[in-house]
Formats: structure tokens, C-alpha cells, sequence
């Protein structure tokens, strides 16, 4: 967990405008119903980072998807059946990855505006090790050796290069706007 909250301190601090957005004390998601609903366990990264922060768009392109306090359930679903996903494994289109919940299949964390999505590969069996894996809108894969939270300070960081991404990201000052935990 020390790790942890480190990897999150070095990402506000790569990406200040975040900080913000923060929630004293937790948000309390209850991780035992969303991955019991998910059926696997998830990176303790971005548990820590889902319990200090709502989910947050950055310079209104990258959405960081966290889960909502009472919307667990809803949060899983969509995680473990993206339709998305599921057609470009159709269609072929996925150099060798596979949709989760095939073993090592892809879970889907974060997106852009542009179609970029960002995903986890689940494999090895250990959550903290899985690493990132983006499909950039030019239909690109690209796999990095870290997890969300390490990586998304490294690319606000500027340590991380994303081939394939605008060319104004990551912008020079980012914005971040913090969607509140309110289910619709």
C-alpha cells in the first residue's frame, strides 16, 4: 500500500491540476462486490487511486474510468463486456490480444475523445503486474511494462512516449475536471 499511495503522489505530481479533485478519507467502493461481479481481482494502483480520486477527465481528452461508490455493479459490467473489444476480436483486429474474461484477456481503465482506449492485459495471475496496453485511434497496440497509475505519471511526466497520440499530448499545463460520485 506504501507503494501504492507513492505512485499516486509521484502522478499528482506529474499532474498537479488533479490534487484538487482528491477525497479525504476514501470514497469507499466496496472492491469485494465489484470484483466478485468482474471475477478478478484488480491492480491495488488503481484501487488506491479509485479511492482517492472521482473519476477524472484530463484536458478533456483521457477519461480515467473509476468506479462509483453504489454503481460497482455497473462498473464491472461494462468492464468485462466491451462491446468494443468484442468486435474488433471478431473482426481480427487485435494483434493476439484477447477480451477479458478469456485468460489474459484485456480490461479497459481509461479513453480519449479521439479513440484511444487503455487497457490492462491480465496476465501474469498477479493484478500488480499486469501492464498497460493502449489501442491508439490509428489502430496501434502498444504495450508498456507498468501499471495505470505509473504510467499515466509518466506520461504526464513526460518519461512515457504513447506513439500514435496527438501531438499536443500530453498538453504543457493539463486540466483536470473530477466527475463527482452522483448515480444517475
Amino acid at each position: 500500500m506504501a507503494d501504492d499511495m507513492l505512485r499516486i503522489e509521484e502522478l499528482e505530481a506529474a499532474l498537479p491540476a488533479m490534487t484538487p479533485w482528491r477525497v479525504p478519507g476514501g470514497r469507499g467502493v466496496d472492491w469485494a462486490a465489484l470484483e466478485a461481479d468482474l471475477g478478478t481481482a484488480l491492480p491495488s494502483d488503481f484501487r488506491a487511486l479509485a479511492e482517492a480520486y472521482p473519476v477524472l477527465v484530463v484536458d478533456d481528452f483521457l477519461t480515467v474510468s473509476l468506479p462509483v461508490p453504489g454503481a460497482e455493479a455497473s462498473w464491472a459490467s461494462e468492464s468485462r463486456d466491451d462491446e468494443i473489444l468484442q468486435d474488433w476480436y471478431e473482426m481480427d483486429d487485435m494483434e493476439g490480444y484477447v477480451p477479458f474474461p478469456q485468460p489474459g484477456g484485456l480490461i479497459g481503465w481509461a479513453s480519449s475523445n479521439s479513440g484511444d482506449v487503455f487497457y490492462w492485459k491480465t496476465s501474469p495471475a498477479d493484478p500488480d503486474a499486469w501492464p498497460v496496453v493502449v489501442r491508439t485511434d490509428n489502430a496501434d497496440w502498444i504495450e508498456f511494462p507498468v501499471g495505470a497509475v505509473e504510467f499515466l505519471a509518466g506520461v504526464y511526466g513526460r518519461t512515457i512516449d504513447v506513439p500514435g497520440m496527438p501531438g499536443n499530448f500530453p498538453g504543457d499545463f493539463p486540466k483536470v475536471l473530477g466527475l463527482d460520485d452522483r448515480i444517475d
